[in-house]
């Protein structure tokens, strides 16, 4: 008999998250009825993965992107009926939780590269400098600037994949996120926090 994973006992789960997803999702959908609906699918979807797959890492991610997917897919299903707009604003409005967790852990993970790549993608990416005024302040040709940046980005994809890990859906979206016990720099971080 397999070892049954400790962060599906559904029960426990739901008696723990029930009423935060339930305000999440009325936030959202404004309907108390279309709230109700929308949870009981969750506790469906978490269910049926418990019982199909081991368990998550980080629990409450990984309910609030259920609870966010399975909104979305209301709104698809919706939107066959009607304009698109609505869809559109929630999807603009609530982006994926699990990414907006990991996005806290990039500057900390920049700080690993060496500087002559952490230096030219803090610039571009997170201080949105234009990459040939980048290339003026730090005395470099344009060419190696662009360089510098896509070696640093896919250094950094590494410094991720390495640090963390990832549990996706079906489609490839990230459905929660959590640090590596063996990432000791990162795990300091999420402590300050």
């Amino acid at each position: 008999m397999a070892e049954r994973n400790p962060n599906c006992d559904v029960p426990a789960l739901w008696l723990e998250h029930k009423t935060a997803l339930k305000n999440y999702i009325f936030k959202r959908v404004k309907d108390e009825q279309l709230t109700n609906d929308i949870l009981q699918e969750v506790l469906l979807k978490v269910y049926s993965f418990c019982l199909s797959r081991s368990g998550v890492r980080n629990v409450r991610s990984w309910l609030y992107q259920i609870a966010h997917n399975t909104m979305l897919d209301h709104y698809r299903k919706e939107s066959k009926n009607r304009s698109l707009k609505a869809e559109v604003e929630f999807i603009e409005e609530d982006e994926n939780l699990a990414f907006k967790e990991a996005l806290d852990y990039i500057e900390p993970l920049i700080d690993f590269l060496p500087p002559e790549y952490a230096v030219p993608l803090r610039m571009s990416d997170l201080e949105g400098i234009k990459q040939a005024d980048i290339a003026e302040k730090l005395n470099l040709s344009l060419t190696a600037t662009k360089s510098r940046i896509q070696r640093a980005r896919d250094l950094l994809k590494k410094e991720f994949v390495t640090c963390c890990h990832f549990e996706t859906d079906a489609t490839g979206g990230l459905l929660s996120f959590s640090i590596k016990d063996s990432c000791i720099p990162l795990q300091q971080v999420q402590e300050k926090k």
